[in-house]
């Protein structure tokens, strides 16, 4: 029995071989195993704003729609400018203060690079 790498999107141990490419059979993910795993890792990490720009810890964004809050009574308005961002992992990917609601997280398909 073949070694063959587990699949770099599910970490299905259960791929195999088709041409020259792994195949997983739980995701579908095809991928060439000569090419670099740093490639693939670079990607994901990423985190693009809603105009696909690329952001980075201590950018400035801009909220283009307004967003509720859970327990405050007023929304984010749409077009606050919030400064100093810090990027994160998992589901709100981005980490900020905003006056007047303090410490949150946002997702940033809900926002915009200054």
């Amino acid at each position: 029995m073949t070694n063959l790498s587990p699949c770099p999107k599910c970490q299905c141990e259960y791929t195999y071989e088709q041409d020259n490419l792994l195949v997983c059979p739980e995701c579908f993910h095809e991928w060439n195993p000569d090419e670099s795993d740093n490639a693939a890792s670079d990607d994901s990490t990423k985190v693009l704003d809603s105009n696909g720009n690329e952001l980075a810890n201590g950018d400035s964004v801009i909220v283009i729609k307004d967003l509720p809050v859970k327990g405050a009574p007023k929304p984010v308005k749409a077009g606050t400018k919030v400064k100093n961002i810090r990027l994160a992992d998992g589901n709100h990917n981005i980490d900020c203060r905003i006056d007047g609601f303090g410490a949150m997280g946002l997702k940033s398909e809900f926002v915009r690079k200054v």
